[in-house]
């Protein structure tokens, strides 16, 4: 009998009818709400304008999708264990098409808060589960790597493409078009999700724990808030009794955990050096590169003179580098390691920041689209193999709760990166002189941001005003340029710190039967 005759049949659920186009409807969710963290701050101004929110109702209207999506992240991952990952899916996807709409034709202020909040609850239900899922659906480690690559492929084109289709909705339809595209999405992923998707959750999950989910939902919101309104207004005994608050609730939150017999986050999960390293990772990474994010379509938009489409399509080379790079990270990883790959792709994102500080105002394309590239080819492979990490060294029956901590981890480092990186280019922004003779108020709109700078211009004489605007560009382009530098510092030390940590780590081989 030959070898081939010798070997075993794999079991039958190692290699699951139907996998790939399962994996094809849960990325159609990732890609979609990947889409809708990008595609408001385009709206807002059109937003603005029809609704005539207050600055305040205005911050809300950004803000409170990501406060919630922050606070019920981990919830909704246990939530997902216990009653079932596919029905959680289904359900917050058929929650936020529904809830979109609202979105859209929401006609008052205080309606798009609560219509944006209730989003974030539906959005919370998403990611966790459709990355446990993914653990469930490919039992070989390689076909998962494959499919985890993917999956991280589509929530970068996903926040590439939000800029590049809001752009396209806006120079032709109304403002709540941006949001009318998720419904066909939602569509497809339930009718299809319902055949193909296999349900999955733990088998022994003891009851939810309400006190908990309410610890969980104040600390992370509290503190989130507190890092926001740091960066946006500066510190006051308000913000500091929030972050306060919401600390003691987090530390009260894990307390309780290891009370429980059945908690809603295993703490011990971080007992695993190689799960705490990759978490570790991804938030460093996460706060190290949202100042790049965050202020790079003001860059391109209000410094370089680029239309929000224009933008958007700028944009790209980050997207075509982590897809490329996502999709290459499992077996690059295998041939030489996950430490190697990882703290690679981190050091690369650092010198790319790095390089940043030889940007101003008239920096041609292809080196900000070098730069791009590099950044999304290091994120592509730093974030797929850590999340292959993540998943790969919890046992199944914890995946949604694994997942939810991943994603808890993007959520913070961003709200985190927002407050410190958004803190230093305010500060080196509004050091700047305004020429002599410009009347107080307009001096007074435009230190308060560079789009604040660019409209009042528009009050003064010509040469007066282009004055003012080149000030403000090149006070603007010095704080994006000390940012980055603190940026490339946190990516270097992160990618140092993922070298040991990730020690002796490897992905799984071949095929495991579970």
């Amino acid at each position: 009998m030959s070898s081939v005759e010798q070997r075993p049949e794999p079991a039958p659920e190692t290699h699951r009818p139907g996998r790939w186009i399962a994996l094809a409807v849960l990325v159609l969710a990732v890609l979609l709400v990947a889409v809708d963290a990008t595609v408001l701050g385009l709206a807002t101004p059109f937003l603005s304008e029809d609704l005539e929110p207050t600055g305040t109702q205005l911050l809300w209207i950004g803000d409170v999708y990501s406060f919630v999506i922050a606070g019920l992240l981990v919830s909704m991952g246990s939530l997902g264990d216990r009653i079932g990952r596919k029905k959680l899916l289904l359900c917050g996807a058929t929650a936020f098409g529904a809830v979109s709409v609202l979105n859209a034709y929401a006609h008052t202020p205080e309606m798009m808060i609560v219509a944006r909040a209730l989003l974030g609850v539906a959005g919370a239900t998403l990611m966790p589960s459709t990355l446990a899922l993914i653990r469930n659906l490919f039992h070989d480690p390689r076909e998962r790597s494959l499919a985890i690559g993917i999956w991280g492929a589509m929530a970068s084109a996903g926040a590439a493409v939000g800029p590049v289709v809001g752009g396209f909705l806006l120079e032709h339809f109304w403002w709540g078009s941006v949001f009318l595209i998720n419904l066909p999405v939602m569509a497809v992923l339930v009718a299809v999700g319902i055949k193909m998707i296999p349900e999955s959750k733990n088998p022994a999950p003891g009851p939810w724990d309400l006190p908990s989910v309410g610890l969980s939902l104040v600390g992370m919101f509290a503190v989130v808030y507190a890092v926001k309104e740091l960066a946006a207004h500066g510190g006051s005994w308000t913000v500091a009794l929030v972050g306060v608050a919401g600390l003691l609730a987090l530390v009260w939150f894990v307390r309780r955990q290891f009370r429980l017999p059945a908690p809603l986050l295993d703490m011990r999960l971080f007992h695993h050096r190689g799960f705490s390293g990759a978490v570790l990772a991804d938030l460093l990474t996460i706060l190290g590169l949202s100042g790049l994010v965050f202020f790079l379509s003001q860059f391109l938009q209000l410094v370089q003179g680029r239309g929000p489409l224009e933008a958007g399509l700028a944009e790209l080379p980050a997207a075509a580098g982590a897809v490329t790079a996502g999709l290459l990270a499992g077996t690059v990883a295998r041939r030489y390691s996950v430490r190697s790959v990882v703290a690679g792709g981190l050091g690369a994102i650092g010198v790319a920041l790095a390089a940043v500080a030889a940007v101003h105002r008239d920096t041609a394309y292809p080196l900000i689209g070098a730069l791009l590239l590099i950044v999304g080819v290091g994120a592509g492979f730093a974030f797929t193999v850590t999340s292959d990490v993540i998943l790969s060294s919890v046992p199944k029956e914890h995946a949604g709760s694994a997942s939810a901590v991943s994603e808890t981890a993007y959520e913070l480092g961003a709200a985190l990166g927002i407050a410190l990186l958004g803190s230093i280019v305010t500060g080196a922004y509004q050091n700047f002189n305004a020429p002599a003779g410009t009347p107080p108020a307009v001096s007074s709109a435009a230190h308060e941001s560079l789009g604040g700078a660019v409209e009042s211009s528009h009050l003064l004489p010509k040469p007066q005003a282009a004055e003012l605007v080149a000030a403000a560009q090149d006070a603007f382009v010095d704080g994006l340029r000390l940012a980055a530098g603190v940026g490339a510092a946190v990516l270097l030390a992160t990618a140092a710190a993922a070298w040991f940590l990730l020690r002796g780590q490897e992905l799984e081989e071949g095929i495991v039967h579970e």
